[in-house]
């Protein structure tokens, strides 16, 4: 098959169909060959996708016999391989490191916080795989001079030595192992080479196991390697200024330059592997070329570029998106990507931003295309995943009813058959209770005491639950093997429901039998890895689901394919679209390496920072050289403008400036491309038809349907806001209370009222400090009891306790003045007219001449005086029901005065002395109101006198506040004719 002495390196250069023009190359070579002689190839690839390309492709004719096609990943399961031990498993490293790193970081808490053991060890997992497949041993790192560095980096070294019994034979890693099999080949074949062609395709040799194997296979009598995306356009001066990693690891040839050097040959020795291959563009490819060249001789743009022609030919298929906003760029490439399904094209999004790829995904359902997204969903974001993680949330933790209704609710919660109906209505049903009675960290008694309340047999539903949930928060350290034990035991009782069975859907479709296959893989590891606490195990569970995918079963769109840029190598599409091209997305930031720099990398032996960006740019490379191409960008993300990729840089600056091959105009008629697709993007997102602001409302309901009864407090609201009423009591509805119940304000007044009401009916010890003492032990039993927030509890004692003797030193003064008769005492008034009017006063005093003195508490700031008169009502109306008896117990009496005890940050007391008939003036108002609003061409207008116009209600989306303001005259509409 080969004539020609080795090394054999072939290469094909980027805009061809890597596996087909393969298989064209074996075609030639082989057309003189018996036909057995194919079934004697024996083909290395890269990765499993590469390998199912290739077998469709033999599968596509004519008839032959098929190739051994094997990945380069898996030398060591070959006969010759059967005395290697078996790889560790990459989870159980992982556990075994993440106890030495927890260790470290008891020892050391200045390294790192505790949350960091994880991605530590993570880090730590992967420059040991790299160590063994490159083949550098511990005693390198000590043997590091760091007299120049930091004492950091000496305690650093210090700790990897720790790890050196990981490098034994009898605990290889995968690196390790597939190093050790590649070493062993390249012996065996040195003393009986296979007579058979091996060829190792589609690598770039970037491991240093990998390279091995390649130089192996590349000396074999038979053997030779073809690169893939091979710059056949880069004269030999470029290739030899990479000479040094630190300056040219980033550019995407350097490895084949380094490839080359490791077998004795030059990039000139490298022979296209095809000789009929051609690139979609080759005027593009060398144009790309030229834009990629390394930093330090990008000088050569100046000379090469004048002699650089077809620029236009180059950039003829090309667009440039510059979109104003990620939401653009995504329903750009949608639009795109339609287009081109409904002509019958292939195209396919290459990407490494995850994001956008959804977006685009969200943006194609609207015309029901489902691309092929080779990547798949991240196992913790399917159904089953996300059900886990809820379990998992629950050890250790404080049941919340946020929490328990997010599992509750979940599709795989109760999903046995004939359960999950029922369990939908209690759920319903708890979830109204929780909102009515604010259940901030629902207990199982709570549970069952509800439930006991109802006879729709939510009873045994209700035991059920509580029965596993309780118990969870106590839950502390203890041995992995028993956390994930209880876990999917807690997992799979709660999917299959009450009294059920089985593990309802849990363990179904492709998502459940992954998440389930992910379960295992820690089951089986779990007895190396030690003692874990609550959190530390959700943080493990949480990081073993993100390395599962799940792929979606239902058969996607067969044309428009979203591609990683690993799976670009080895496809080809009509059109491609390089989205996201920013820098941190592509290329992305090399990660933070904790252990080594760069320098400690480069005197090791070990691979720098910079590989990973080399590795995108060849992607990008490849992927530039398709016959149609899209290269697009959001100019602004979320939190500001963002810098373009470093490849597209250097392509619109070379462009700019081959002024006498009219790079500047070809550029600009890419962008011109480009806004066109924006332009219809923006199109798209345009409403139909534009409609008129919503005026500000004053609906006019019918007089039988007003309401004829509110409260003081709510008189303020119909002074300021009287739409709010009409929703409230006219619509009736009422806003749910929030889920998740916080310590706010008017809770804080809640229970304060309480405290002082418990207070005053102890009575108020004469000694100030006893007094005080008392007061505090009230208010820790009331806020033990009501307030369930440990935080939100010591910030209110502690503001009470500031406030405490000045309202002990007032409160002797107003018990020197009158005595109490009345605490949170109700009360209800008719109007003449029929209409009722009620109240709840915090307190009624009496004084020794019989006129009664109404108090009421604050904790935020008390009204003015000039407020109370026109606006809050509440004190004037209450002294104006009291002297009218209206509350239950007391006699008709006068009212001396009214006042708010403000207990804030600046207490104060406003008192209002109800001179000059204030109180019959008020009750006068008061009729004049309802009399008016008892008439049917009164509206009830939204946001009449707000407080603030910052203010924000429950009724402003109603009301469609922010189409008006307050500035408009509000518009009465007749409603309920």
């Amino acid at each position: 098959m080969f004539d020609r002495p080795g090394p054999r390196i072939f290469g094909l250069p980027p805009g061809t169909d890597f596996p087909r023009e393969l298989l064209i190359g074996l075609e030639q070579r082989l057309s003189e060959h018996p036909p057995e002689d194919w079934a004697r190839v024996e083909i290395y690839v890269n990765t499993r996708r590469m390998q199912r390309r290739l077998i469709a492709l033999f599968a596509e004719g004519p008839p032959r016999l098929l190739p051994r096609i094997r990945l380069v990943s898996e030398l060591g399961q070959g006969a010759t391989m059967a005395d290697l031990p078996p790889p560790v498993s990459a989870l159980r490293r992982r556990l075994e490191l993440s106890q030495l790193v927890a260790g470290l970081l008891q020892r050391q808490p200045d390294l790192a916080p505790s949350a960091a053991i994880y991605d530590l060890s993570d880090s730590l997992a992967a420059l040991m795989d790299e160590m063994q497949g490159e083949g550098v041993p511990p005693r390198a790192l000590q043997e590091l001079d760091l007299s120049h560095l930091s004492a950091h980096w000496e305690r650093t070294r210090r700790f990897l030595s720790i790890v050196d019994r990981f490098f034994g034979d009898d605990a290889l890693d995968k690196e390790a192992h597939s190093r050790l099999a590649a070493e062993r080949l390249a012996r065996l074949w040195q003393v009986a080479p296979p007579s058979h062609p091996v060829i190792v395709a589609g690598s770039t040799g970037s491991r240093g196991a990998t390279a091995l194997f390649m130089e192996a296979v590349a000396r074999l009598p038979q053997g030779a390697v073809v690169l893939p995306g091979f710059d056949f356009d880069q004269p030999e001066s470029v290739w030899s200024a990479m000479d040094d990693a630190m300056t040219a690891e980033d550019h995407p040839q350097f490895r084949f330059r380094k490839l080359t050097e490791a077998m004795g040959t030059k990039p000139a020795d490298v022979r296209c592997w095809n000789d009929t291959a051609r690139p979609a563009n080759p005027t593009r490819n060398r144009l790309i070329s030229l834009a990629l060249r390394p930093a330090p001789v990008t000088d050569q743009w100046l000379d090469e570029g004048r002699n650089l022609h077809g620029v236009d030919t180059a950039t003829a298929r090309m667009t440039l998106i510059e979109a104003p906003s990620p939401r653009a760029e995504a329903l750009s490439i949608a639009l795109r990507l339609r287009q081109a399904a409904e002509d019958g094209v292939t195209a396919a999004l290459i990407t490494p931003d995850r994001m956008l790829t959804r977006q685009v995904t969200a943006a194609l359902d609207r015309w029901g295309i489902e691309p092929d997204d080779s990547a798949g969903l991240p196992l913790q974001l399917s159904a089953p995943g996300r059900f886990l993680r809820h379990v998992a949330a629950l050890f250790g933790q404080r049941l919340t009813a946020e929490a328990l209704l997010a599992l509750l609710k979940h599709p795989l919660t109760s999903s046995s058959k004939g359960l999950r109906g029922p369990h939908l209505l209690w759920t319903r049903e708890l979830e109204l209770h929780v909102r009515r009675v604010g259940l901030p960290f629902p207990l199982g008694s709570d549970l069952i005491r509800w439930a006991e309340a109802g006879t729709d047999g939510r009873a045994d539903w209700a035991r059920w639950l509580a029965g596993l949930l309780d118990g969870l928060a106590d839950i502390g350290p203890r041995p992995l093997c028993d956390h994930i034990a209880h876990h999917q035991t807690l997992a799979e009782a709660l999917a299959a429901g009450a009294d059920a069975a089985g593990s309802g859907d849990l363990w179904d479709k492709p998502a459940g039998k992954e998440a389930q296959k992910a379960v295992a893989d820690l089951v089986a590891e779990a007895p190396h890895g030690g003692t874990l606490t609550p959190g530390d195990y959700g943080d493990l569970f949480r990081s073993v689901l993100n390395r599962y995918e799940v792929h979606d079963p239902i058969q996607p769109h067969p044309r428009i394919m979203f591609w990683g840029t690993l799976e670009a190598r080895v496809q080809g599409a009509d059109l491609v679209i390089l989205g996201g091209l920013n820098e941190g997305s592509w290329p992305a930031m090399p990660p933070p390496d904790p252990w080594l720099n760069r320098e400690m990398r480069r005197d090791v032996g070990l691979l720098l920072p910079e590989r990973r960006i080399g590795l995108a740019a060849h992607d990008f490379q490849q992927a530039i050289a398709a016959p149609e191409v899209f290269l697009t960008r959001a100019i602004r993300d979320a939190e500001a403008e963002t810098v373009p990729s470093r490849w597209l840089n250097r392509l619109t600056n070379l462009l700019n400036g081959l002024s006498g091959q009219n790079g500047a105009e070809a550029l600009a008629q890419m962008r011109a491309r480009g806004r066109e697709w924006l332009a219809l993007a923006t199109t798209l997102e345009e409403p139909e038809a534009r409609r008129d602001p919503a005026p500000r409302p004053s609906p006019r309901p019918p007089v039988p349907v007003r309401p004829n009864r509110l409260s003081v407090t709510r008189i303020q609201t119909l002074i300021r806001d009287p739409y709010a009423i009409y929703a409230r009591y006219v619509l009736n509805l009422n806003p749910l209370d929030p889920l998740w119940q916080e310590p706010d304000a008017p809770l804080r007044g809640t229970i304060l009222h309480k405290v002082f009401e418990r207070l005053l009916r102890g009575g108020v010890n004469p000694d100030p400090a006893q007094a005080k003492a008392d007061l505090l032990a009230i208010a820790d039993e009331v806020f033990q009891s009501d307030a369930p927030w440990p935080a939100a509890r010591r910030m209110w004692r502690a503001r009470l306790a500031r406030v405490a003797d000045w309202f002990l030193t007032g409160e002797a003064e107003r018990q020197a003045q009158a005595h109490w008769i009345a605490l949170e005492r109700k009360g209800a008034v008719h109007l003449p007219d029929g209409f009722m009017l009620t109240a709840e006063a915090d307190r009624i005093d009496q004084r020794d001449d019989g006129r009664l003195v109404i108090y009421d508490y604050k904790t935020g700031t008390p009204p003015t005086l000039a407020q109370m008169k026109e606006l809050d009502k509440q004190l004037l109306l209450e002294a104006a029901m009291a002297e009218r008896g209206g509350f239950e117990g007391l006699a008709p009496a006068p009212v001396d005065h009214v006042a708010y005890i403000g207990l804030g940050a600046s207490p104060k007391i406003v008192v209002n002395a109800l001179e000059n008939g204030l109180v019959d003036e008020t009750w006068a108002d008061l009729a004049a109101l309802i009399e008016k609003y008892h008439a049917r061409d009164q509206g009830y207008t939204a946001r009449r006198v707000i407080f603030s116009r910052e203010e924000v209600t429950d009724y402003d989306h109603l009301s469609r506040y922010g189409e008006w303001d307050e500035s408009q005259a509000p518009q009465p509409v007749e409603v309920g004719r």
